[in-house]
């Protein structure tokens, strides 16, 4: 475990799994935990000042979401980083699915929930001058909840969840690189958001699959041929 989860604040006792799950997925979504590390249910249990039992509960929530996996004799590890063809198959189930959320979205989201996500839109643009890895690592939060609204105003549960998990996955590929900040993500976002706004289902399911092409090929770069 990192010096940062050991001096976090002990967790309270109210909805103890949740909160012992969360601090740990934010962990290993920041690379706190890195790729293919052993997670010690007992440094755990002491760093955030809980029993195993909750320790043990949240492990096996994220191991549900592919964050960790369990080895023989070993116990639980962190999930190893994606290979480009695991890549390119995560990327293939987005096609399928989110275009299809993009324009259910724009038939469905309210106004208040379009005004949301575009407040959220331009909260990504990037600032020129700052190219810190904090910032990088905003954008990428911001990027995956961007994503997580359309899919939750597509009105079909199903999507948001099956997205949830995709998300997860990619969204630790951009947090394990130092990735360029640029304005692309933040037109494309705004793209999408013009078409839904338009109420134009086959405008945002076009430009959806668009951003996604193009994000796929900035995320290539990331990884090792």
């Amino acid at each position: 475990m990192s010096k940062q989860a050991a001096r976090a604040a002990p967790i309270r006792r109210v909805g103890l799994v949740e909160a012992v799950y969360a601090r740990i997925r934010a962990d290993i979504m920041a690379v706190k935990i890195p790729a293919d590390t052993h997670i010690s249910v007992d440094r755990l249990a002491s760093d955030l000042g809980v029993s195993q039992t909750p320790i043990r509960e949240a492990l096996s929530l994220l191991e549900a979401q592919g964050l960790v996996i369990r080895e023989h004799l070993v116990g639980c590890c962190t999930g190893p980083k994606l290979t480009r063809d695991q890549l390119a198959q995560l990327h293939e189930i987005r096609l399928l699915l989110e275009p299809a959320a993009a324009a259910r979205a724009a038939r469905l989201m309210s106004e208040q929930a379009l005004n949301e996500l575009a407040a959220l839109a331009y909260r990504m643009d990037p600032d020129p001058d700052d190219a810190s890895r904090a910032t990088y690592d905003q954008l990428a939060e911001d990027d995956a909840e961007f994503h997580a609204r359309i899919a939750r105003g597509s009105g079909n549960p199903l999507i948001a969840e099956s997205l949830d998990l995709l998300h997860a996955h990619l969204h630790i590929i951009r947090l394990r690189q130092n990735g360029p900040v640029n304005k692309d993500t933040f037109g494309e976002h705004r793209s999408i958001l013009r078409a839904l706004r338009s109420r134009d289902p086959s405008a945002a399911a076009t430009t959806m699959a668009e951003h996604l092409q193009r994000s796929h090929r900035r995320l290539l770069r990331l990884l090792p041929d």
